[in-house]
């Protein structure tokens, strides 16, 4: 059983933890005299970061947790605060007093302490990154994140879907057609209704064109961090080629706003010929970059995630993919029919993921072709009803889960858990055995999102 997400909600009168699987959901009534649950972190070691968010957010605590400390709130951030709370109403705090974090660390004659960030060169959003070292070798890593606590969450409470879509599709920037179709799914739940066929074929064009605009720039920045630049430059420029015709499409390099009830016509002819000329270009950037023996000698063997491991961390995405794991949310009859075939490796190393996200441009591209159409069918849509509804799309970073509850036609509880929030949890494992001078070059190989995970 893999464990996806697990959340709370205020019921006014009592909580509720609910804990979805991939195989059924549970969820924990719990009384707010004391409000306590058991800790499902011992099996199930990514739950560590939902649970401390959890605490943060409501005040709940986890019976038998391995780690009490807070999650989100950083050192000057009041104590005995639980900003998810339906009391809660404050629109400024006073600083607490500052509580020093107790990092993670190995002890030993000759180990000390690397810290990098939380604030790096160039447009890298806040994150940082705690070393134990033995000379070059990395003995241990601790990620912390979570340095902007956006207030998402509670600022999206009482607000139409309507009024929700421009937050919520610019929660993660890079997955934000991923998003926007996530909650047009949910739309579409709460209103009993359905998509026609041209206009699933049209969103999942987004999606897949998403999906290769990151994958062709990771493609770049990977190689780069191995210190071969000139594959930045080209990922760089398809990168950017992409992103102006993102515009052409949908009006935003980023795609925001594209995922409608309305089928927006496209040039047909000449964005064919466009995607035919990226195939040619991808192709021969394969060929080219499989033929320099000194960046495979960086690439293979480095930051390797066995299958095991990925099972226990519940990886998703490419991460999972490369280790072995066939996980994917596209893994159905629509994307069937349209030419979808799961790429995937082995070796679970900076290498597989390389080239896993190669096949899956290649792939992408295909599956483009086939959802091209500019047909237009009319959407009956009703009024939305009130409920509880779960939405999941294979962003190109990995599986995104949403879940929105309305009542009275408004936003209740909205949640969602980034496929970064459990990616990154894992990437201290794939440390073992590198140094730290490959610690970009592993991070960047798994092409994870601080702002997704930064609600």
């Amino acid at each position: 059983m893999r464990l996806i997400a697990r959340f709370a909600k205020d019921k006014k009168t009592h909580f509720e933890v609910i804990t979805v699987y991939d195989k059924k959901t549970d969820v924990e009534v719990v009384e707010k005299a004391n409000p306590m649950v058991q800790s499902i972190a011992k099996r199930f070691p990514t739950a560590i970061w939902f649970e401390r968010k959890i605490y943060d957010d409501f005040g709940i605590k986890m019976e038998g947790s391995f780690d009490e400390r807070p999650l989100l709130h950083q050192e000057r951030f009041p104590r005995n605060i639980h900003p998810m709370l339906k009391g809660f109403k404050e629109k400024n705090l006073e600083l607490g007093e500052t509580l020093a974090y107790n990092y993670e660390k190995i002890d030993g004659d000759g180990i000390f302490e690397v810290s990098v960030g939380p604030i790096h060169a160039g447009i890298i959003e806040a994150g940082h990154f705690q070393f134990s070292q033995a000379g070059e070798d990395i003995l241990h890593l601790e990620v912390r994140h979570f340095y902007k606590y956006r207030g998402i969450e509670k600022s999206l409470e009482g607000l139409s879907l309507k009024e929700a879509r421009p937050i919520i599709e610019r929660i993660s920037g890079n997955e934000s057609i991923a998003y926007q179709i996530a909650l047009l799914d949910i739309q579409m739940q709460a209103s009993h209704g359905s998509l026609p066929l041209t206009v699933q074929k049209r969103n999942a064009l987004l999606l897949e064109f998403e999906r290769v605009i990151h994958h062709v720039t990771d493609l770049g920045f990977i190689a780069n961090d191995a210190g071969f630049a000139p594959a930045l430059t080209i990922g760089s420029k398809l990168s950017e080629d992409a992103r102006r015709w993102m515009k052409k499409l949908t009006n935003s390099r980023f795609g925001f706003g594209a995922i409608t009830l309305e089928i927006t016509p496209i040039e047909l002819d000449s964005f064919t010929l466009y995607l035919d000329a990226l195939k040619k270009e991808i192709e021969w950037f394969e060929r080219w970059i499989i033929d320099i023996p000194s960046l495979w000698d960086r690439f293979d063997t480095t930051g390797i995630l066995s299958i095991r491991k990925t099972i226990k961390y519940g990886t998703v995405g490419v991460v999972a993919r490369a280790s072995g794991r066939v996980l994917d949310r596209r893994l159905n009859q629509f994307y069937s029919d349209h030419g979808f075939i799961m790429a995937g490796a082995n070796s679970g190393d900076v290498a597989a993921r390389f080239l896993v996200r190669i096949d899956e441009i290649k792939n992408s591209l295909l599956m483009m072709r086939n959802f091209l159409d500019n047909e237009k069918e009319e959407v009956l849509y009703e009024h939305l009803y009130d409920g509880e509804y779960n939405s999941f799309v294979e962003s190109s970073l990995g599986e995104l889960f949403m879940h929105i509850e309305l009542k009275e036609g408004k936003i209740e509880r909205f949640f969602v858990r980034d496929p970064s929030f459990i990616n990154w949890q894992a990437l201290h494992v794939m440390m073992d055995g590198n140094i730290i001078a490959d610690f970009p070059l592993i991070n960047k190989s798994c092409d994870l999102s601080y702002a997704g995970n930064d609600l």
